[in-house]
């Protein structure tokens, strides 16, 4: 099995798992579970549509928005919003210097809060969610948080709006 259909494999049973997180009737949150973010870090969350097309011509498409917040739970800085086409993937990234911490470490976490279309028929949607944290300097990846290890309410594998 080839590399892209073992994660479009993945992708698609991720899509399927689309009750997590509920927190309103148009939109799903996605929390990802606390990391620890050091003074010579970036974090980075990344979100990938691998919805296909609809056979009747709907376009695939998710929308919504990236968030990071601190250990008490505020939001650092402004969401990042997005609107994904099939295989479009959107990097939202916060360095240290952006997390307002004092000291050399503090831990932070993500929310991708995925907008459900009211549209009819409903665009595929097929979100994949990961976080990441790597050197500042020389990109080298430290940690890395797949969609599906999430914890707590909120946390699956990914999401979709569900069947059409």
């Amino acid at each position: 099995m080839s590399i892209r259909r073992l994660v479009l494999t993945i992708a698609a049973i991720g899509a399927m798992s689309s009750a997590f997180g509920q927190s309103s009737a148009t939109t799903r949150d996605f929390n990802l579970p606390p990391v620890g973010l050091g003074a010579t870090e970036t974090a980075e969350i990344n979100v990938a549509n691998f919805a296909s097309n609809a056979s009747d011509g709907t376009a695939a498409s998710c929308t919504g928005s990236i968030s990071f917040l601190n250990a008490s739970g505020a939001t650092i800085g402004s969401a990042t919003p997005f609107t994904l086409a099939s295989g479009q993937i959107l990097s939202a990234r916060l360095p240290f210097s952006g997390a307002g911490a004092s000291g050399t470490r503090t831990a932070i976490r993500g929310v991708v809060a995925l907008t459900l279309s009211t549209a009819t028929p409903r665009p595929p949607c097929g979100l994949a969610v990961s976080l990441a944290t790597y050197d500042t300097s020389s990109g080298a990846t430290h940690a890395l948080v797949p969609s599906g290890a999430g914890g707590g309410p909120g946390g699956g594998p990914g999401f979709g709006p569900g069947p059409r």
